[in-house]
């Protein structure tokens, strides 16, 4: 048996990406010292839904404590397992930027004709809420919140909007969005997917956090932090370490070991991989929880239920 020590460095930096607790992780060591991976996606599908949530969550905006509202994953080959934070704000915030309507429009492009994630659907398992594609081997489930919270904003977004939650299968409008956004650049599984597995590798050491990713020139990719974690943390967890995704750095601006800590942290990334630059700053607002901080909260949890 390798000593506790060991052990423990073999589990920290999949720790650092996923929010997971060594207990969980130790079975998994096997009697081994080497440290932890974190597994990919098996299927293709896996990886396109993991990609499409991760871009549409990323707008929950700076007032969560954790980055996309996201506690803990479970990354395992077949699905990802995703603890949420249990606050009203974050459920409405997941069902209002993920379900799937019809934009009551005819656009050129069919990627314009649905908002949300074309052809996601969920339904309730026990405690946990289960994000799937019809007839595809892909799967999220969100876990550690009420389930009737789900199904109380879902029950209000249905009086708002044309939910497509009640199709058995892929609609011809849901399946020509997923065809054209498959095809395209603008939401690539193979750069998404991991990140999303990682993504707690993004949270500061502050009690605030927000993580955002959007898709700028080229077929390149930003991802900002408000107050996101050291430099060589980032760089060691996303890129060189044994959890890392191989991104290279090409560029840096950094002020994170230097005697003042204002200003913005910029790396310049390179993923060999998809042939990608992945442009990461961090904002460093230093933002605290206050009262205003707990009054916005509030209001957000009220609105979410109105």
């Amino acid at each position: 048996m390798p000593r506790p020590t060991s052990a423990l460095a073999a589990t920290e930096d999949r720790r650092r990406c996923t929010g997971e607790s060594h207990q969980a992780l130790h079975p998994l060591l096997n009697g081994r010292t080497e440290p932890l991976s974190i597994p990919s996606a098996r299927h293709p599908a896996q990886a396109q839904l993991e990609a499409a949530v991760f871009l549409g969550v990323c707008r929950l905006g700076g007032r969560a404590a954790h980055p996309l509202g996201i506690v803990r994953l479970r990354p395992e080959p077949d699905r990802l397992t995703v603890r949420l934070l249990g606050e009203p704000y974050v459920i409405w915030h997941w069902a209002e930027f993920l379900l799937p309507r019809t934009s009551g429009e005819a656009p050129s492009d069919p990627r314009d004709a649905i908002t949300g994630v074309p052809g996601l659907r969920w339904r309730r398992e026990g405690s946990t809420i289960c994000l799937y594609y019809p007839r595809l081997p892909a799967r999220i489930v969100l876990t550690r919140f009420n389930p009737r919270w789900w199904e109380r904003v879902t029950t209000r977004m249905q009086r708002d909007y044309q939910l497509l939650q009640g199709e058995p299968d892929w609609t011809p409008d849901e399946h020509a969005a997923h065809t054209a956004t498959s095809a395209s650049a603008l939401e690539p599984a193979g750069l998404l997917s991991p990140l999303l597995r990682r993504i707690r590798a993004t949270a500061g050491p502050g009690p605030v956090n927000s993580t955002d990713a959007w898709h700028c020139v080229g077929n390149d990719f930003r991802l900002e932090t408000a107050d996101g974690p050291p430099c060589p943390d980032l760089i060691h967890l996303l890129g060189t370490g044994p959890t890392g995704l191989g991104w290279r750095v090409t560029a840096k601006a950094c002020t994170c070991l230097c005697d003042h800590r204002h200003g913005t942290c910029r790396v310049d990334f390179h993923d060999p991989a998809s042939d990608r630059s992945v442009y990461y700053s961090n904002g460093k607002w230093g933002r605290t929880v206050d009262d205003e901080y707990h009054r916005a909260l509030d209001a957000k949890n009220r609105w979410a239920f109105t």
